[in-house]
């Protein structure tokens, strides 16, 4: 991967794989799902290594520190060098990912499709409340 001095915060999102486009990752960081050293920034930002990120994303929040600047995407082994997690940022996705689980086995996905007379009951209960 090519190295720089600084890149767009959007454009090194997406080459960190964090965001599948870059108009994705230039969407987060104008809804305030990314911060830079504690400050909400425009997609343009200059990012520089050593900044923190703070990443919110499908529920999930990581806390990283950037060590090393990508201009282009390349495989994903390579773009987990350009950023190191925090440990409790971990710790915490771990967590959510283990409440996440257990809320799926409290409400299992029907074994088949209502026929027609339960979608009838359905929608009638569902018109009564």
């Amino acid at each position: 991967m090519e190295q720089a001095e600084s890149v767009r915060l959007d454009k090194w999102l997406w080459a960190a794989r964090f965001f599948k486009t870059r108009a994705l990752a230039s969407a987060a960081v104008a809804g305030g799902k990314v911060h830079v050293n504690s400050a909400r920034v425009k997609p343009a930002h200059a990012l520089h290594m050593g900044d923190t990120l703070a990443i919110t994303r499908a529920g999930d929040r990581w806390e990283i520190t950037v060590q090393g600047l990508a201009v282009k995407r390349g495989p994903a082994s390579d773009a987990q060098w350009l950023y190191a997690e925090s440990a409790a940022s971990r710790e915490l996705r771990a967590r959510h990912a283990e409440l996440r689980k257990l809320a799926a086995l409290a409400s299992p996905a029907p074994v088949k499709r209502p026929d027609k007379k339960s979608r009838r009951l359905i929608h009638r209960f569902k018109r009564e409340q």
